[in-house]
């Protein structure tokens, strides 16, 4: 990975620590995942090696995970890596098919990696969870929603975000 793509990758990622943080004003054992949608952006941008995505998301799970009041924070660590490689994946797949594909790819990394996420915390924590939602279903009802709704968030703003940033990105490379 070149110094450019590390310096975007740092800058997105600290963006998404300071919309993880800003998600945590309200303390609720639910949280959206707005920071997806930055790590979603950076794959977007700087097109990684599978070896290189797996360690930014490792490094956005760690970051989520510490920055977390959510039910089960650990399952960050698991959620995130699956989101970033859904993104690399599915935008891989898109990106010269169609000019949806950054937000397409978005959303299917933040469902990938919100209902990665619900799993985990519900095999790991799951008295915590039947005893704060009174059984699992209901958790998994509540979590829905939020998930698909983070998912089409970070879509619209990665969609509306991406095609200007690769403008200037790939436009610098070229000078």
């Amino acid at each position: 990975m070149r110094s450019q793509d590390i310096a975007i990758v740092g800058i997105l990622l600290a963006c998404a620590a300071i919309a993880r943080l800003a998600a945590n004003i309200i303390p609720t054992p639910i949280v959206s995942n707005l920071a997806i949608g930055f790590y979603c952006l950076a794959i977007i941008l700087i097109a990684p090696k599978i070896s290189e995505a797996l360690g930014i998301g490792i490094v956005a799970g760690i970051i989520c995970a510490m920055i977390s009041h959510s039910i089960y924070p650990p399952a960050n660590l698991i959620s995130e890596p699956v989101g970033v490689l859904v993104c690399l994946a599915v935008y891989g797949l898109l990106a010269k098919k169609t000019k949806f594909a950054a937000g397409t790819a978005t959303f299917l990394a933040t469902c990938a990696s919100g209902f990665t996420f619900v799993l985990v915390a519900l095999v790991m924590a799951s008295s915590a969870i039947a005893l704060r939602f009174d059984g699992m279903l209901p958790f998994f009802i509540a979590m829905s929603p939020i998930v698909v709704g983070t998912a089409i968030a970070n879509s619209v703003v990665v969609g509306l975000l991406a095609p200007p940033a690769i403008r200037v990105v790939h436009g610098s490379r070229n000078s």
